[in-house]
């Protein structure tokens, strides 16, 4: 596959392996992300990978570190594809301002901030170190919707249009 060009984060996106039409369908009741100004919240997301949960269950018993790590990038893809398609492209991220990440996880496991390290990679292979690197939260939490075994939502600053 060729490298996608540095200044087209759509198309690297695309590149690793994120396909921007496989955009997450809104729940009945919320706006998939909110823009106010020069900052985009983005609602959390699951790792959905088309019609179906990718990785569902608990972490580590049920779903391993490693799977959960690609959960959550799953999950930082559908955040990036539900800007994109508010924002007709992701060259108006100015910035990653923060990453919360929530995994469904077992008692007494503490290595949540292993698994949302997969969504942090993503954003950096999307946007680079200057625009990518958010500040950032890891929480474990007993469930989360239709077992989902992560959860990411964002916020975003904007440029210009």
């Amino acid at each position: 596959m060729p490298a996608a060009p540095q200044d087209d984060p759509d198309a690297r996106l695309e590149a690793l392996g994120y396909p921007l039409d496989l955009v997450p369908r809104p729940g009945p009741i919320l706006k998939m992300v909110v823009v106010d100004d020069d900052r985009a919240y983005v609602s959390g997301a699951i790792p959905i990978n088309g019609k179906y949960i990718a990785w569902k269950g608990i972490v580590p018993t049920e779903v391993s570190l490693e799977q959960a790590r690609q959960a959550a990038a799953l999950c930082a893809a559908n955040n990036l594809r539900m800007l994109r398609q508010e924002l007709g492209t992701l060259r108006r991220v100015a910035r990653i301002l923060r990453l919360t990440g929530y995994v469904y996880s077992a008692p007494h496991f503490t290595d949540q901030h292993l698994v949302i390290d997969g969504a942090s990679q993503l954003l950096l292979d999307v946007f680079g170190e200057e625009a990518g690197l958010p500040a950032r939260t890891a929480l474990g939490v007993a469930a989360l919707p239709l077992r989902a075994s992560v959860e990411t939502e964002m916020i975003v600053k904007l440029k210009p249009e």
